[in-house]
């Protein structure tokens, strides 16, 4: 039997713990870190042909998925002196930034996959930055707005963007896939960054995907798919042994009929690099554009 003196210690005790616990509840809720992306129809695939090559890139990739261009102009869109024309193809399917530079590229542009249009750019790099994010260009003025290259760990680079005038597009049919290879030692801090920054989730990790998907058919793979608001991206780690043209893609688009569409490509003047397979139900290929382009296209499995 318990005495009344170690009884009052066992209420005592518990009023302690109830007091502890209504105080946490009452604290501050768990912040989660900013939203400063927009919209998967506002990233854009950073594309590098010559300058001779900036219509036939057009008028192929145009003929292939559909929709237009803007208006084709010459600006600067580094920090430091250089020419380029530039102008933004928007599809159904994903919307690529188009650069023929006229002036040799400074660095390190060339390098990066894909600009993201954020909300507020200083927001942005701070939140890139906490996420384990460095800034290879920092903050400068172009003609629209504010641009940032940042790198993520393993390698990946990327543009961010700011307008000084809010664009308006129109919603995706189908929202294409970043592909980004990294290394196994790379893979999960870049993955963690990346969710950090995006607020994104990852929605499979296969630790043994199909090696047909890299080149390798005898073989497996981990690859890692995320969303976020800035669309989806598929992480390919591997130990670089890369049959061509597999690491050289930076999207991947989701189209009805594979068939149809690669039909439309060859047409207008593009090679089909990897001819269509079927992994995952997903029938997959990989198609060069005029100019060098390279992108994986894919339609549900039929």
């Amino acid at each position: 039997m318990i005495g009344n003196h170690h009884l009052s210690k066992v209420v005592l005790l518990s009023s302690l713990l109830m007091a502890a616990s209504s105080a946490i509840a009452r604290g501050p809720a768990y912040s989660p870190p900013p939203q400063v992306g927009v919209g998967a129809q506002y990233d854009t695939t950073h594309v590098y042909v010559a300058p001779d090559d900036v219509d036939k890139f057009v008028t192929s990739f145009l003929a292939t998925f559909g929709g237009q261009s803007t208006k084709q102009g010459v600006t600067t869109v580094t920090p430091t002196p250089s020419s380029t024309t530039s102008q933004l193809l928007q599809t159904p399917v994903g919307t690529v930034s188009l650069f023929g530079f006229n002036t040799p590229i400074p660095y390190p542009y060339g390098a990066e996959r894909t600009g993201y249009l954020v909300t507020d750019m200083d927001e942005a790099i701070q939140l890139a930055k906490a996420s384990g994010a460095d800034v290879l260009v920092g903050t400068f003025p172009d003609p629209i707005g504010k641009d940032a290259v940042i790198q993520w760990p393993g390698g990946v680079n990327m543009q961010l963007y700011w307008h000084t005038t809010k664009p308006s597009y129109a919603t995706l049919a189908t929202i294409p896939e970043n592909r980004v290879y990294v290394s196994p030692w790379r893979a999960g801090v870049f993955t963690r960054s990346f969710l950090q920054f995006s607020n994104g989730k990852v929605v499979s990790d296969e630790p043994r995907a199909p090696g047909v998907e890299i080149g390798r058919p005898n073989e497996t793979y981990r690859r890692i798919r995320i969303e976020s608001v800035f669309g989806k991206m598929t992480v390919l780690v591997t130990d670089g042994h890369l049959p061509y043209p597999y690491g050289i893609e930076l999207a991947g688009y989701e189209v009805a009929d594979l068939k149809d569409t690669l039909t439309k490509a060859t047409t207008s003047g593009a090679t089909v690099l990897v001819e269509p397979f079927t992994s995952e139900r997903r029938d997959s290929a990989m198609v060069q554009f005029p100019g060098g382009y390279i992108a994986e296209i894919h339609a549900p499995a039929k």
